[in-house]
């Protein structure tokens, strides 16, 4: 170990003795993590040698992130998992492929970064089986965005894994690091910094003096041994002689940046080239300094340089002072003969990289193979890295048509990687006149999602859209459309019904109807719907069902977001629930977790038709538990809020109720405007305070919502109904048939008979509840044929036919139990009571689950649906090893035994 670092270490025995514990910790079979955090010199690098070299009979694996390397994809995580792939065998196939095309070693699909998450969680795992795996990263300020995200990945899910995880990173850290466990590094103590300072200057310093260097350097170890280098007694007495207001890390790279112009040019341009080769691979050095006509080992490099199995420079600061020492000339000289010396097949990127950094100015050469190089990145699921290679090819461009090409593309491309910043900087410097046809709609396409992602306002984003889709028009009809889509889709949650119909026919305008394509389909139904109701959209709505539903698995993939649009339509929860379903899976498999919560909302949805609330509610805590775990912003929680109200719990229910209403007011975002206030009815609805359900049913009203204010108008006729508001429960029966004729199944003609049951006379009356009863009893809709039996009971029991009105009571009380309706519940208890009938109250029988944490109920629920281990894991993204974990755990607070018995409980929560 070199001596700076065990001089480093003095003064360290707190932050010491945390890493001892994190180290005994994993011995025992736990996983932990740790971020070491503090400014540059502190100490960090030290206590991560300390760290690995404490940890015996560990398999440490290291990482280094490298400021001049931060561009190039899943770089880090490569250097990391490299010692790991004669594992990769026995991962399960798409994370294998995943990490295999992460790395190069494959041609395939670009992976989603949360497949390799998985699969490095795999491999962490398994290596784990047998001997405790220590990993240790340090600078992780300068990780590259896709070994950045994955890591913080994959360190929010270990648990059981016998794995350490420890980074070092300077302040503010990253997202990826956000919320995982920290040790702040601070300066040394006074005493602890005099210790070390008398071990580095060889001279007996007065104590003022002392002190006031330990105050100059803030107890910084490096700034304590490299800023009294070489000073004499009689300067530091002076005060150190480098009093300076700026940042310490900048005075730290300073002196170092006067030693490395203090040596010989050849030491100096051997030190370039090792500052400018990221990878650390000796060879690469070696051969480049080679064609400068330098040799390894120059006098005067051996305090800052050490090249061995690998190049490492003593401190990171190192390397930025050499870059920074060196002239424009000199720079281009060592990436030049880096880039000879780089393979073009096995790293093309990093050549491209290096010829770029040779540049002196435009070449489109060096911009064509940029152009290759984001290709091959983004061929890897390296978004952010396509991005810099196209900014450096727009930079290089000399043709200013093929510049204008290049702005749009990394425009593009930037927009994915989420540097909004700089996709408007690209916008700025295109000039509109110099723009070919395709190339003007691309680039508002451009601006139009760049609005909405700044925050602007969907309004304005679907106006910018929609003026792309005019602009792809005439050149790129189906273009056109998908734009349109986008448009409209933007636009359906927010704007009011005036500005919806208005956007609708400009829409048919520029695009009128006609074609085949579920875009098509999809544009036209909607834009119909808007504009001249449900009953001449109905055809094309129901055929956009079908088509979805006879997709192939890739294009249901590519287009799964439009899928809820028919089935919402035309009331066919079936329909949605299979397609939820199958594009979960799909999901799920191919590791796109940022598309998984949409689509659980819409699996809720279908399944809280159908009454299963245990299900539902699994599908919110998984949407939950992704949302956090990629750090995404939350969904609206429609599903959350219909489970509450169903369930009758009015605490939850009104606090999220008023939480969404907050939000939604904020952002205009009227979908879930409606959302919330339907939720709201459905509650007092069930606790027969109808006035309020009628209150919230009218507000849903004025955020009118093509798909979701139909679903409130069932509940605006009861409670209107019940209320005595015959005017207002007309009104929305003469809307509830417009919504629901057009459709001639079951479900809708079953809603529609008990809404005109409530209000027909009652010569017609009872007919239409049987009609009600009969239709809805062939469907799966088990809360919506309940509360038919309710308000059949009810009727019943007003027109003194009491013994009937038990029967229909009876059947209402027992599904509502059973479904988890206690509102609703408690309500048919009351009406049975009335008829003369004792009833026992009842709840939902359920295991005593109020001691499972939400993990482990997700966990128990799964189990007991019949998925193993690791197909748990693969849903919860835990490795297997940590659900059985938490299996023993769950076994043991519902005192039983077996995977076969929690089968046999039914949970609640």
């Amino acid at each position: 170990m070199n001596p700076w670092r065990d001089q480093a270490l003095i003064g360290r025995q707190v932050e010491a003795g945390r890493l001892g514990e994190l180290i005994d910790a994993v011995r025992s079979g736990e996983s932990r993590v740790l971020v070491l955090q503090g400014e540059a010199g502190i100490g960090k690098s030290a206590l991560l040698e300390q760290a690995a070299t404490s940890a015996t009979g560990f398999r440490v694996l290291r990482a280094v992130g490298v400021e001049s390397e931060m561009e190039l994809t899943f770089a880090a995580l490569h250097q990391l998992c490299l010692p790991l792939l004669d594992r990769l065998g026995g991962l399960a196939e798409p994370r294998r492929h995943a990490l295999e095309t992460a790395f190069r070693m494959r041609a395939g699909a670009p992976p989603d970064p949360f497949l390799i998450g998985l699969a490095v969680l795999d491999l962490f795992s398994g290596a784990s089986e047998r001997t405790p795996l220590l990993c240790v990263v340090d600078d992780s300020q300068w990780l590259d965005q896709g070994s950045a995200q994955v890591l913080g990945f994959v360190a929010r899910r270990l648990l059981a894994e016998s794995t350490g995880l420890i980074l070092g990173t300077r302040p503010p850290g990253g997202p990826h690091l956000r919320g995982l466990p920290e040790l702040e590094i601070g300066g040394l103590g006074s005493d602890d910094a005099r210790t070390l300072l008398a071990a580095v200057t060889h001279a007996r310093l007065d104590r003022h003096i002392s002190d006031r260097i330990v105050a100059e350097t803030r107890g910084n170890p490096l700034a304590l041994i490299e800023l009294t280098r070489g000073l004499s007694s009689t300067r530091m007495a002076g005060g150190l002689g480098l009093l300076s207001t700026g940042p310490l890390s900048g005075r730290i790279e300073d002196s170092f940046l006067s030693r490395v112009r203090e040596l010989p040019a050849p030491a100096r341009r051997l030190l370039l080239v090792a500052a400018a080769e990221p990878t650390g691979d000796p060879d690469l050095v070696r051969r480049a300094a080679g064609l400068l006509g330098l040799t390894l080992g120059q006098p005067g490099t051996e305090d800052l340089l050490s090249i061995g199995a690998e190049v490492r420079f003593r401190h990171p600061l190192v390397r930025s002072a050499v870059y920074r020492a060196a002239s424009s000339d000199e720079r281009r000289a060592a990436h030049r003969a880096l880039a000879e010396v780089t393979d073009s097949h096995t790293a093309p990127e990093r050549r491209a990289w290096h010829r770029a950094a040779a540049a002196a100015g435009p070449d489109e050469d060096v911009a064509g193979e940029l152009e290759r190089s984001a290709e091959h990145a983004q061929s890897r699921g390296g978004v952010a890295a396509a991005a810099a290679f196209l900014q450096r090819a727009v930079a290089l461009s000399a043709d200013p048509a093929r510049r204008a090409e290049r702005v749009i593309a990394a425009a593009e491309t930037t927009l994915h990687a989420g540097d909004f910043e700089a996709v408007s900087r690209l916008l700025r410097s295109l000039d509109s006149r110099q723009l070919a046809g395709l190339q003007r709609g691309r680039a508002t396409l451009v601006e139009g999602h760049l609005a909405y992602a700044l925050g602007h306002g969907s309004r304005t984003a679907s106006a910018i859209l929609l003026r792309a889709a005019e602009q792809f028009a005439a050149l790129d009809p189906q273009g056109a459309r998908e734009t349109a889509v986008h448009a409209w889709l933007l636009a359906g949650g927010v704007v009011n019904r005036d500005e919806l119909v208005a956007l609708s026919r400009s829409i048919l305008d520029i695009l009128p109807p006609g074609g085949d394509g579920l875009v098509d389909l999809i544009l036209d139904g909607s834009a119909l719907v808007v504009t001249e109701g449900r009953a001449a959209a109905a055809p094309i709505l129901t055929k956009v069902t079908e088509t979805m539903l006879a997709m192939p698995d890739t294009e249901l993939l590519r287009w799964g977001r439009l899928a809820p649009i028919g089935p919402y339509c035309s009331w066919n929860f079936e329909a949605l629930r299979a397609l939820a379903n199958r594009q979960v899976e799909l999901l799920r498999e191919a590791g796109a977790l940022h598309h998984i919560p949409e689509n659980l909302i819409n699996l809720g949805v279908a399944l809280l038709r159908f009454g299963d609330f245990a299900e539902a509610a699994a599908a919110v805590e998984e949407g939950d538990l992704i949302t956090t775990v990629i750090g995404s912003r939350p969904l609206p929680p429609y599903v959350a809020l219909q489970l509450y109200a169903l369930r009758g719990q009015e605490p939850q229910t009104v606090e999220l109720v008023t939480d969404t209403l907050q939000q939604a007011t904020a952002t205009e975002f009227g979908t879930a405007l409606v959302g919330a206030r339907l939720a709201a009815a459905i509650l007092y609805n069930g606790l027969a305070r109808h006035a309020e359900a009628l209150r919230y049913a009218r507000e849903a009203e004025e955020n009118w919502n093509p798909w979701l204010s139909a679903w409130v108008l069932p509940e605006t006729i009861e409670a209107a109904s019940r209320a005595g508001d015959a005017a207002a429960a007309h009104d929305a029966l003469d809307q509830l048939l417009e919504a629901t004729a057009p459709f001639d199944s079951d479900f809708p003609a079953g809603l529609q008979a008990r809404a005109r049951a409530l209000l027909a006379d009652d010569a017609d009356a009872d007919a239409l509840y049987r009609e009600a009863i009969e239709r809805l009893g062939r469907t799966r809709m088990r809360p919506d044929l309940a509360r038919a039996h309710l308000l059949y009971g009810e009727w019943l029991r007003r027109h003194q036919r009491r013994l009937d009105a038990r029967g229909q009571l009876r059947i209402a009380y027992d599904m509502f139990v059973s479904i988890g309706m206690e509102a609703f519940a408690a309500r048919t208890r009351r009406e049975l009571m009335a008829t003369g009938e004792t009833v026992r109250k009842r709840t939902t029988e359920a295991a005593n689950s109020g001691e499972l944490t939400a993990q482990e109920l997700q966990i128990a629920r799964l189990v007991g649906a019949g998925l193993s281990n690791p197909e748990v894991g693969a849903r919860l993204f835990l490795s297997p090893r940590t659900v059985e974990w938490h299996l023993r755990k769950i076994f043991d607070k519902l005192s039983i035994s077996s995977r076969r018995e929690l089968r046999d409980v039914k949970l609640s929560g």
